[in-house]
């Protein structure tokens, strides 16, 4: 692999990081729990598509996590079940995300998109040591 695209796949990475890092912020009244689940959604996203980098794989363009678990699949083995369970992040990507467009997302709705989304920035980070050993 080449160190440009190491260094691209990396940056994706950064940015998962970053978005998941926005969920740690402590929580105010003018902050909407759906909008830290848009970047639990986003940490996922952007984790799993800095594999696609990493591999040299074109990502599909789609915020959809199903599609791409799916797509992964076709060059990362073992894919464990918390990462595949960050589907259920899919919603927050746009429905919870604009005013009218869908329901309100509760604490524990949030606790559990954080969840999910640490469990893919984790398995990422994991890959990214595997291929450095």
């Amino acid at each position: 692999m080449s160190p440009r695209i190491r260094e691209i796949a990396e940056e994706w990475l950064r940015r998962a990081r970053s978005n998941l890092a926005r969920c740690h912020l402590p929580k105010t009244d003018e902050v909407y729990f759906e909008d830290l689940c848009f970047d639990a959604q986003q940490a996922a996203e952007k984790a799993i598509k800095a594999l696609f980098v990493l591999h040299g794989k074109r990502f599909p363009l789609t915020h959809d996590l199903g599609e791409l678990l799916e797509n992964l699949e076709s060059f990362v083995s073992e894919i464990p079940v918390e990462v595949r369970q960050s589907v259920e992040l899919n919603d927050y990507a746009v429905v919870t995300r604009y005013p009218n467009w869908g329901r309100s997302v509760t604490q524990d709705e949030f606790v559990r998109a954080l969840q999910l989304a640490r469990s893919v920035v984790d398995f990422v980070d994991e890959h990214f040591r595997q291929l450095n050993s």
